[in-house]
């Protein structure tokens, strides 16, 4: 298990400059945008899709740093009731799976998306209760859309040997374990999680219980490390479904945070060790969304919290127990 980073939030340099300033502190694995909403500043799929030479380049960069990809990030909505817009999340996504293969990586990551309310409506609808009985119709009918796209794209993954680990994440049809079991019972083996606890603790799911329910069905295909803190004073009055923008920090119910400010590193180390009992042993990506502190200091801090936590040695005998 190594320590990664998703390279957005350093997309005002250039990648090399990102790769070198993330090797000297420790990291071991990138995982780069390369469409949707977290852009294409490092990876893009005009330029390295189907050209050997611009891979080559790209794999000599991350040897020259002793890094390795442990995904490519494209996160939209393939679903939008907008045909135009779907075509162009489907497109991006069927681009960087193509590319991951290429590329040798293992696994893309993205979102679920989230279909409109019904055939007719114009924007998508995070459906959250059954009642009045037209929100449970308009929920079947979102996961019909979605069986029905996934199913092709999980067999187009397969194709391409690549995993497709999508994010929890509210106002997405998948934002909890148990739909992301669903979908993954309707399609393949192929999809699985992209695990971001950020978007849990607000949900009051446990993260440890939560990573041991996906790791039965071997369903943890990447991990985001991001913390989250629920500001009691505020969530008190007015719960955790907060319109408040991100940016008035002060007013909201919660707020994205760096690793360790939301949760302190016995909680981290917990995480950890849970996922080394499902047998997840890959890149550990931090993603930084923290609005109290900069990208680098974010980072950094985030570092030094999972340096502490990872193991890096494989378990040895357990001799005690013979």
């Amino acid at each position: 298990m190594d320590i990664g980073v998703l390279t957005v939030c350093l997309a005002d340099e250039s990648l090399e400059d990102a790769l070198a300033y993330l090797s000297e502190r420790g990291v071991g694995a990138v995982e780069i945008g390369c469409g949707g909403f977290v852009g294409d500043d490092h990876l893009s799929r005009a330029e390295y899709l189907d050209d050997d030479e611009r891979r080559a380049e790209l794999h000599e960069l991350l040897e020259e740093h002793d890094l390795r990809i442990s995904a490519l990030a494209t996160h939209n909505n393939p679903l939008h009731p907008d045909e135009e817009r779907a075509s162009e999340a489907d497109e991006e996504l069927r681009g960087a799976i193509r590319l991951a293969s290429q590329l040798g990586v293992d696994a893309v990551t993205t979102f679920s998306g989230l279909p409109a309310g019904g055939p007719k409506d114009e924007v998508p609808n995070w459906i959250t209760a059954p009642w009045p009985t037209e929100h449970a119709d308009a929920h079947d009918y979102q996961w019909e859309v979605a069986e029905e796209y996934w199913s092709d794209l999980a067999e187009f993954a397969d194709e391409h040997g690549v995993d497709v680990a999508i994010e929890m994440h509210p106002n997405m049809l998948v934002y909890e374990p148990h739909g992301m079991l669903e979908l993954r019972e309707r399609t393949n083996d192929r999809i699985g999680a992209n695990f971001d606890p950020s978007h849990l603790f607000w949900q009051d799911i446990d993260v440890t219980d939560a990573i041991r329910l996906l790791g039965e069905h071997d369903a943890v295909h990447h991990f985001h490390a991001k913390d989250t803190k629920v500001y009691d004073a505020n969530a008190r009055e007015k719960g955790v479904l907060d319109t408040t923008p991100y940016t008035e920090e002060a007013e909201r119910s919660w707020l994205f945070r760096s690793v360790g400010y939301g949760h302190g590193e016995e909680f981290w180390k917990d995480v950890v060790s849970t996922l080394r009992m499902i047998g997840y042993d890959g890149a550990l990506s931090i993603e930084h969304e923290d609005s109290l502190t900069s990208s680098r200091e974010g980072l950094e801090k985030a570092i030094d919290v999972l340096d502490r936590a990872v193991f890096e040695t494989t378990p040895g005998d357990a001799y005690w127990a013979e």
